[in-house]
Formats: C-alpha cells, structure tokens, sequence
C-alpha cells in the first residue's frame, strides 16, 4: 500500500506542474493581458508597455513563469486587481474558500444521502414504477442546466413564497461569532443555534441547485453498479444457503457494488467546483466561486491564476484519495 501510495504523490506532483505551467500560459494568452486589466481602457500603449516591463512581461514566457512559480512556493501570488484590489490573493482565498467548502460539503451530502439509497432500490425494483420514475428523474437532473435550476429555486421559494434567503451566507445585522470561517460550525461550536439555524438556512437553496447533477449521477451509477452485482453467482448462492437479506446487502451486494460509486462520488466532489462558478453567481454566495465569476469580468489576473490553479490541485488530489480508498477497498487495485 505505501508503494503505490508514493508512486500515486509522484503522479500527483507531476499533474499539478503541468497545470500550473497551462494556467499561466493560457492566462498569458488571454486578449488585453495583465497590463491592459491593470490600466484600464485609458491606458496608453507607452503605459503599457512601461508596466509591463516593470512586471516582467517582456521577458520570455518560460523565465515569467520559473518566476511565478518560485513566488508560488513561498505563497506569493500577488494582489487582486478587480475582486477585491489591493488585497493579497492568497488572503482573498483563505476568506472565501470555507464557503464554498461548506456549499459544495452540504451538497454532495444532499447527493449521496439520496442518489445511492435511491439507487439501491430502483436496482432491486427493476422495471417498476419507482424505477421508471426515478431513472427519468435523473435524466432531468443532468439535463437542467444549474443556473437555470438556480434562478428557478430562487424565485419560487425565496420570491414568491419567501421561505428561504434567496443571497448571502447569513442575514445581514446578525450578531454571530466567527471561529473557522464555516458558519454552521461556528454556531455550532459558539451553541449559536439561531447563527447555525441562519447559515444553514442559507445554504439550502444554492446546495439543492448544486447537487442536481452529482446525485443524478451517483443514483444512475449506483443503480447500474447494484444491477451487476445482483446477476453475479456469489449473491445466489448467499441467497441459497439462506443468509438474512441484512448480511446479503451489506456484505455482498453493497460492498462490491461501491467501487465504481466511490470513484464516481470522488469525480463528482470535483466537478463541484465547476458548478459552484454558476451557483455562487446566482445567489450571491461569497465564495470561490462568485470570486472567479468577478475575475473573469475583471480580468483579475492574480485571482484566476491561483483559484484556478488551487481549484485543479483539489480536483487532482481529491481523485488521489478516491484511488487510495479504491485500493483499500479492493486489494487487487494495489497489485497493479
């Protein structure tokens, strides 16, 4: 297990600074560049190239970007031109990132604790109507676009029937005590309960929205993955020997037909970040996400480089712990 567990962080080491270096080169390529987001439209072609020379744009992409890199190992990635200017991104990061860690944790729970019981049982009741419905249900999760679905949830049950914030972490003026940076937790830890209550409830519509397409995903997955396993000689003949349907489930069907779920829940948690850009966006959410929507509109250079860049590391090492849960799970993954 330690060897493949070093030969995967060698992998993992090796993907990141090749994203790192396809980051830097295509922000680089983007129209207007650096200089021009810094200036402005009234900046003149003198002033540009003033700055960029002061910046070290001049210079070769490859000496730029030995230079950003070796910034980046010291967690130098400059300030904020338009998300927040002037301040460090690294601070704009470590300010953001537990509310989108918090939005994307509540959402795969809402997923998981749906797609793979869901799933489980359209399995076990094939070709009925629970099953016709569910499978069709799923089709519309991963069909419905999910700012559409946001802007949808957002004005039935926070516009016309007031039910839910409809922006925001908490409401504004609420007197609460920050400790982690994770609202729920906060007032949990604090024994705030009407913070807890405030943050969660503010959580419900943006996780609802995000997690449409994880769980269409994990409860198709699950379903398929239950199919194989029940078909397979090992369960009839558990059947056969009289097992308690208890024992059959958990030991048979269950733990086999979890590999392929857990490397698609593993997938999902970073396809989570995509989908938070939109999410955050619509309901106002302060979190990674909404700051790479400003960004991109700002052409904040220094903030896209390192969201980005951070947002690939997560997906990438995520996809490492789904790999080392796999092999503990199977141990002939290790083998390999």
């Amino acid at each position: 297990m330690l060897r493949y567990t070093i030969r995967r962080l060698i992998q993992l080491v090796v993907v990141v600074l090749v994203l790192s270096l396809l980051v830097f080169s295509w922000l680089r390529a983007l129209p207007g560049g650096p200089a021009s987001a810094l200036l402005g439209e009234r900046g003149t072609e003198e002033s540009r190239a003033a700055l960029s020379k002061q910046l070290g744009l001049d210079q070769p992409i490859f000496v730029q970007y030995f230079k950003f890199l070796g910034r980046a190992l010291t967690g130098d990635f400059g300030n904020s031109t338009g998300v927040q200017p002037g301040d460090a991104v690294v601070d704009i990061f470590l300010q953001r990132f537990p509310a989108t860690i918090e939005l994307s944790a509540f959402a795969m729970l809402i997923a998981i604790a749906l797609g793979i019981p869901l799933g489980y049982l359209a399995a076990r009741k094939r070709g009925g109507l629970f099953d016709n419905l569910s499978v069709g249900g799923s089709l519309i999760g991963v069909a419905v676009p999910v700012f559409f679905l946001a802007y949808l949830l957002k004005y039935v049950f926070a516009s016309q029937l007031g039910w839910l914030p409809s922006a925001g972490r908490q409401s504004a003026g609420l007197d609460a005590t920050r400790v982690t940076g994770f609202f729920v937790l906060d007032g949990f830890l604090t024994q705030e309960w009407d913070a807890a209550l405030n943050a969660l409830t503010h959580l419900v519509l943006p996780a609802c929205a995000l997690a449409t397409i994880p769980f269409a995903v994990i409860f198709r997955i699950t379903r398929a993955a239950v199919l194989d396993v029940l078909n397979e000689d090992y369960v009839r003949t558990a059947e056969s020997k009289g097992l308690l349907g208890s024992v059959i489930r958990r030991r048979h069907i269950l733990r086999n037909a979890m590999l392929p779920v857990v490397t698609t829940i593993g997938l999902q948690i970073g396809a989570l970040l995509a989908g938070a850009v939109l999410t955050e966006k619509v309901f106002a959410f302060p979190g990674v996400g909404e700051a790479l929507a400003i960004g991109f509109e700002r052409r904040d250079y220094p903030v896209l480089q390192m969201f980005i860049l951070v947002a690939a590391m997560i997906y990438v090492l995520v996809n490492l712990l789904v790999d080392l849960s796999y092999a503990l799970i199977d141990p002939r993954i290790r083998a390999r």
